[in-house]
This record gives structure tokens, sequence and C-alpha cells, in this order.
């Protein structure tokens, strides 16, 4: 195959067909026709000699090559589009630019929502695609499919360049009739109560992943799948939960919870951001870092 016969834009089509399995939901994505998805695929097996996907009943499967061809070809495109956007440089007023990013609920929360005054008021047409963390998101930074992953340091890719976004504590809340919240909290009276802690996906929280690491155990009655529903199943309890310091002071009011400090040693997390190697000098990406650490500067 030579290069200067080949179209680019397969390539895309390559990368859409490989996600969705499914000619149809990739012609959407893309916004052409069926029989156009058709031909680029058909183009595409040309191309590579390759199937790409094969049909078993009425799921599309890839075929081996294509999985092994899959990163590289997420890899090329975002280095292409690397390329074609520091040609014509970064105008945050004007932009369209669609940012991909992975943030947990509290992140939204506390970072996110604050950004987005910043975002109407200086660049009204970026648009956001927020993504919750998953087993994934590693995977899709690798692959360029993010373009920032917010995320405790331990949950970050090795070999892709971070920065340090803030830090955060952890405090205890509880109902504000819950008779224990009434004095300073004892490590007994802590571990007693039943608390409710927050796993997403399969993967333990920060704190939970701490608790493991100090041999600590405490009751756990109730598990949340997000950290913004574990406060608003507090309220009328005597449950106790771990959170966010800056999570906790905005939902506490509105929830009737008291915060108050944990009575043993929480180490304070490092919350991060993280892009991809070849998005350093991408001067969307750099604006976007920096809004973002305005914002929690802020909020200090």
């Amino acid at each position: 195959m030579r290069l200067d016969n080949f179209d680019l834009n397969l390539l895309v089509a390559f990368d859409v067909l490989l996600q969705e399995r499914n000619v149809t939901r990739a012609a959407k994505r893309l916004n052409v026709t069926q029989a156009a998805m058709s031909a680029s695929l058909k183009r595409l097996r040309a191309s590579f000699q390759d199937d790409i996907l094969t049909q078993h009943g009425k799921k599309m499967v890839p075929t081996a090559h294509a999985i092994a061809l899959a990163p590289r070809v997420s890899a090329t495109i975002m280095h292409l589009r690397t390329l074609i956007a520091s040609g014509r440089g970064f105008e945050a007023a004007t932009s369209d630019r669609l940012f991909r990013i992975s943030a947990s609920d509290y992140i939204t929360t506390v970072v996110i929502v604050p950004f987005l005054e910043i975002l109407q008021r200086e660049a009204p047409h970026i648009r956001l695609d927020i993504s919750l963390p998953s087993d994934d998101s590693m995977e899709q930074l690798s692959n360029g499919g993010i373009d920032l992953l917010l995320s405790p340091e331990e949950f970050l890719v090795s070999d892709h360049p971070r920065e340090l976004l803030f830090e955060e504590r952890h405090v205890v809340v509880g109902w504000s009739g819950n008779p224990l919240m009434r004095e300073p909290l004892t490590v007994e009276g802590f571990l007693n109560s039943g608390h409710v802690a927050v796993q997403i996906g399969h993967r333990n929280s920060f704190i939970e992943r701490e608790f493991e690491a100090q041999g600590r155990e405490r009751r756990i009655e109730i598990t949340a799948p997000s950290f913004i529903q574990a406060p608003w199943l507090i309220p009328g309890t005597m449950r106790l939960a771990l959170m966010h310091e800056r999570l906790a002071k905005i939902v506490a009011p509105a929830a009737s919870l008291t915060i108050a400090e944990p009575p043993i040693d929480l180490p304070v997390m490092q919350e991060m951001m993280q892009y991809h190697a070849s998005r350093e000098r991408d001067e969307a990406v750099i604006w976007l870092r920096q809004q973002l650490l305005q914002v929690v500067r802020r909020s200090a």
C-alpha cells in the first residue's frame, strides 16, 4: 500500500468502526450515510488486506490484525490532530474545540462546575465531553481518546506527563442530629459506627485503599457508586462517611451534615492532571490546564 494513494480520513473511519463495531452507529458518529461508511470499510479492507470486522450472528467482531492496529491508529490520529492544531494556534474566545476529560463526580463538582463560568465568559464555543473514570481510562489516555485525566496520583499512567492540580484532605461527615458528632470523634466511636463508602466500578477509592494499607476495618453498611451520592445516604441515620473536604463543605449545608476531623491519621491525597506526551505543547490543552489551576487557586 502506497501512502500517497491512501486517504488519511480512512484512519478516522477505522478508529470509530473499531470502537462502535457497528457500521450504522459509526456512520452516525461521523455524520455520514451508512452507505458511505460501508464503502470506507470496504476500502480499509482492501488497503490493509484484512477483513477488519467480521460478521458473527448479529454482531461484528474485529479481527486479530485490526485489534493489533487499533492503538497505533488512535495514536496516529491524535498526533495528526495535534500537528494540525499547532499550526493554526488557539484562541479561546473563538475556538470550538471539544475537550474530552475523565473526571469523577467529585472533581466535576468542585472544579469543573466553577470552570463552566469561565467558559461562559471567555470561551463560549468550547465544548466538554466528561466521562467517569473507569478501568479503561488509562488506556483511553494512552490512545488519545481523552485530553485530560483528572485523578489521584496512584491511578495515573506511568509514562505520560502529570501536573499537580491540588492537595485534598479527607474529613468525617455525619448527620447533624447524630450525638456522636457533638463531641470530638474517638477512634472507637468512629470505627464502631456504620459507614457509607464509595466504590467506582470495580475500583476502591483512594481512602478505601488507604484503609486496606493500614489494616483497619470499619463497618460499611452502604456502598455508593459515586462520591456525590454518598452524603445523601447519611441524613436521619447514625452512619458516617469519609469525604473529600472540598466536597463536604459544598454539600454539608444542604444535607444537614456536620463535618469533623478524622480520629486517625490519613494521608493527603494528590489530585493530578495527566495528558498524553504528544499534547504537552498543545496550546489548547495548556490553556485548559491553566484555567483549572486558576479555579483551584480561587477556591483555596
